[in-house]
């Protein structure tokens, strides 16, 4: 069954744009180390809740927004090779330096889940 990392991620919206392309290129680079989805989605509809919401998971701050995202991977082993292999992959390096995260990784929600159910 399909292996599937997840993430919830706070993004300031005057960096949206930013977090987009970089997503665009890192999807590239993922589908091509194995990957075979990858989806970013921008909240639309989340509102904040009396005890647990995505805006609360990542401590929203005024002037950001909830990106919600997965990679999907034929197994767990695809997913370490592929993951093995972007780490290492040079187009990635600047994106990894913190001072060109366009978001707080710090605040970034994110794990590798078995694939149960797929309809």
């Amino acid at each position: 069954m399909a292996y599937v990392d997840g993430f919830v991620i706070p993004v300031p919206k005057n960096k949206l744009d930013a977090y987009l392309a970089m997503a665009r290129t890192a999807a590239a680079i993922w589908r091509e180390h194995g990957a075979t989805e990858f989806r970013e989605c921008v909240a639309d509809d989340v509102q904040p809740g009396k005890l647990t919401s995505f805006p609360q998971s990542v401590n929203l701050e005024d002037g950001e927004v909830v990106i919600f995202s997965w990679i999907v991977y034929p197994s767990r082993a695809a997913r370490d090779a592929a993951n093995d292999k972007v780490m290492k992959d040079p187009r990635m390096a600047e994106f990894m330096k913190p001072e060109n995260m366009p978001f707080d990784g710090k605040r970034m929600i994110y794990g590798g889940f078995e694939m149960q159910v797929d309809m």
